[in-house]
């Protein structure tokens, strides 16, 4: 069994493991760019689970920045009955595809 760890980031978790490509919400960089992900809420190594409170310490997700994108597009629409008031908007979240490149575990 691999390692995986669990990680937050844009208000979210998501399970990281090696060679995955994660969609999160937008990290500042550009294409090529390394970051570490320092928010690791568990850590499963195969052998034992480290669950943080709130953080495991010193676990680190290592990945590399694919591209930066924006997401499907939302609509919104308000509208007033009898009252002529209609009001329609739309939202596309800026996003980044991350490529794991490694898990290290905590202390």
């Amino acid at each position: 069994m691999s390692s995986y760890a669990i990680l937050k980031t844009g208000g979210k978790q998501y399970k990281a493991t090696a060679d995955d490509v994660l969609v999160v919400e937008y990290i500042a960089g550009e294409p090529g760019d390394k970051v570490e992900l320092d928010e690791v809420v568990l850590v499963n190594t195969g052998k034992s689970v480290k669950v943080g409170s709130p953080f495991v310490k010193g676990a680190k997700v290592s990945a590399e920045i694919i591209r930066q994108a924006k997401g499907t597009k939302i609509n919104a629409f308000i509208y007033k009955p009898k009252k002529n008031i209609r009001k329609r908007w739309g939202h596309r979240q800026l996003q980044t595809h991350l490529k794991v490149t490694g898990v290290t575990g905590g202390k």
